[in-house]
């Protein structure tokens, strides 16, 4: 493993760092959150920036069995994780590594289990709701919220014949058997009830609904246009795509002799992204529902409930599929909305790259799923960004001088990358001025883009990650140079 450029990444939902050794209590909270999300590494002895400090080594063995043992006393189910030394560029740091466990929930023992359920939410330890610890215990064994009876309604006064003519449309035949195969419909004592999964597919549920809205600018202080949807979740789906094409523009070429219209963002991208945040939204959460705004500069689509504890949005690129809701999804898949399974993200990606749009951004924040398309407008605003105009003329096209100059730059980028175009500005920024002096600064990096210490750190850390640049030093010596 290469230890320099995984805590290069920076912490997240499966690694931590810790200057020193933190109380026992501490350290237990840690490991229940790893072990009931996506496992993960304990690092003491790194900064919180990345540098190494380490930690003294003659004390190692006795820590490592006051750790188990400290661990052994707190936590319940009982996990045994692997602590082990690390000699890192002469720096000696403690590992405490554990894999996501079987037997979900663990929790702190002094809590208890209703108060001492702990899960990893990006880089911190969060309490876990009554939600969460349900949805653990699902997961335990094996089973899916949606695929549960609702025995507060009967079948029989529900009406399913919009979806019966789905089925029909795609050459399928829903009946009785059918949903029982889809788990659509169970038998309880002889009576028929249907399962969370069919009410949540009719839009029997409030929170099962969508809000859609379009803003001035990039920011949600004034709305232009908004919509509620609570029909059935194909409905929902329709009129959500239709709402967000609404408002966006068309970019016309000219074919042989014919003009040929299309979407600033693909709409496969579009259908995309909403049909996956249909899918894998946690349904069990009755408070919160879907919500697609369109902005300026573009479309954000927020799906509630972060992902499956045992994922992390690598595990998506990599083609990695985890099923929340299975009966929803299966019948998404039967009807032709889901083309493969573990596809979708990587589908959404290529799309807009192959469009000449900035990579997409798909992240896991809090407890939900936030995907953004960037617009067209993105390379408008970034020649703009580059002229001295005045507000008068921002209105206008960018000039034929910005369009060359970023010609220029992108000729430039090239040779750091081929994939330039598709990094985003702050990214592309960094990098020409690496091209002008040999080496950058955290402090730099603020100045240059004119922002905080954290999203300076980020955008470095990302450039890192895509092994565009490297670091060199250790804690406020630290700069980076191109690779």
């Amino acid at each position: 493993m290469d230890w320099l450029a995984l805590i290069s990444t920076g912490e997240s939902k499966t690694l931590e760092f810790k200057r020193e050794l933190p109380r026992y209590d501490q350290i237990a909270k840690t490991i229940v959150a790893f072990a009931n999300t996506s496992g993960g590494r304990l690092l003491i002895g790194v900064d919180d920036d990345g540098s190494l400090l380490g930690i003294d080594e003659s004390s190692i063995l006795d820590l490592e069995e006051r750790i188990y043992a400290s661990l052994f006393e707190r936590i319940s189910p009982t996990i045994n994780p692997d602590i082990y030394a690390l000699n890192l560029e002469g720096k000696i740091l403690l590992v405490i590594e554990v894999r996501r466990g079987a037997s979900i929930p663990y929790y702190l023992k002094f809590l208890g289990k209703s108060d001492g359920v702990f899960i990893r939410i990006g880089s911190s330890n969060r309490l876990a709701d009554a939600y969460y610890v349900a949805e653990l215990e699902r997961q335990r064994q094996h089973l899916s919220f949606d695929e549960q009876p609702y025995f507060d309604v009967d079948f029989k006064s529900l009406d399913i014949t919009g979806l019966k003519q789905r089925f029909e449309s795609a050459g399928l035949l829903l009946d009785k058997a059918k949903l029982l195969n889809l788990k659509l419909l169970t038998i309880v004592d002889d009576k028929e009830y249907p399962t969370f999964g069919l009410l949540i597919l009719l839009g029997y549920f409030e929170h099962v609904s969508t809000q859609c809205a379009r803003f001035k600018g990039s920011t949600m202080q004034v709305f232009l246009d908004r919509k509620e949807y609570t029909d059935d979740l194909f409905t929902q789906l329709e009129q959500a795509q239709i709402f967000v094409q609404n408002h966006l523009n068309l970019n016309g070429e000219i074919n042989g002799l014919q003009r040929q219209d299309t979407l600033e963002i693909p709409l496969p991208a579009i259908r995309e992204a909403l049909v996956n945040a249909y899918v894998h939204r946690d349904y069990s959460n009755f408070g919160r529902n879907i919500k697609v705004a369109v902005y300026d500069d573009m479309v954000n689509i927020v799906s509630a409930g972060g992902l499956m504890p045992n994922l992390t949005v690598s595990d998506l690129y990599a083609g990695r599929s985890e099923i929340r809701n299975r009966a929803i999804a299966r019948v998404f898949k039967l009807l032709g909305y889901i083309e493969q399974w573990g596809s979708g993200i990587n589908r959404i990606h290529d799309t807009c790259v192959q469009a000449g749009l900035p990579t997409p951004i798909i992240e896991e924040k809090n407890d939900f799923i936030n995907v953004e398309l960037m617009r067209v407008t993105h390379v408008q605003d970034y020649a703009q960004s580059l002229t001295q105009k005045s507000s008068a003329d921002v209105k206008n096209e960018p000039s034929d001088d910005a369009l060359r100059t970023i010609t220029d730059d992108y000729g430039r980028l090239r040779t750091i990358t081929d994939d330039y175009q598709h990094l985003e500005l702050d990214q592309q920024k960094v990098l020409l001025q690496l091209l002008e002096v040999e080496s950058i600064s955290r402090q730099d990096v603020m100045v240059l883009l004119s922002v905080e210490k954290t999203r300076a750190y980020n955008v470095l850390n990302s450039l890192v990650t895509l092994q565009l640049i490297k670091r060199h030093g250790k804690g406020r010596a630290t700069v980076y140079m191109l690779t």
